[in-house]
């Protein structure tokens, strides 16, 4: 674990997002991936996986469009995503870490750091260096890579 302190409320939502990717329709070019939006009282706020809505979704976009940007309840919010939120994309113009900072959400805690395999992520570095707080848990990492094992990471 590395950015700061791991609590037991971080594990429970980021196996509550590793869930949420099994939904993911299966592809050989991109990542399953859960993200889930919790308020600071622990309510869960938005839910997304990767192919939600549109075969080029991606977790935290689909969890972030349900919810608009100034949201209050964001400033005090958790972004638990089972891998890294991207820093770079070939689908759309804006990559999950710049959709995650157009909002006040302060802390990403996410269980695996993106394989190079389709891009060289950057996320945790690009979210920290704009203040916010990123919490990886590799010891989750192994359930991620379980549901990616369609993929040769």
């Amino acid at each position: 674990m590395t950015g700061a302190a791991l609590t037991d409320a971080d594990r429970r939502w980021l196996r509550a997002a590793v869930d949420l990717s099994r939904r993911c329709p299966p592809s050989v070019t991109a990542f399953s991936v859960g993200a889930i939006v919790v308020a600071a009282d622990g309510a869960m706020l938005a839910e997304g996986y990767s192919r939600r809505d549109d075969p080029h979704d991606h977790a935290e976009e689909a969890a972030l469009r349900d919810l608009a940007p100034d949201d209050p309840r964001l400033a005090g919010a958790t972004l638990y995503s089972s891998l890294e939120p991207c820093s770079t994309r070939a689908s759309r113009p804006r990559p999950c870490t710049r959709l995650i900072l157009d909002t006040a959400i302060p802390r990403v805690v996410f269980a695996w750091r993106e394989p190079t395999l389709f891009v060289d992520c950057e996320g945790a570095e690009r979210l920290r260096a704009a203040g916010r707080t990123v919490v990886e848990a590799p010891e989750l990492a192994h359930l991620v890579r379980a549901v990616n094992a369609h993929l040769p990471t």
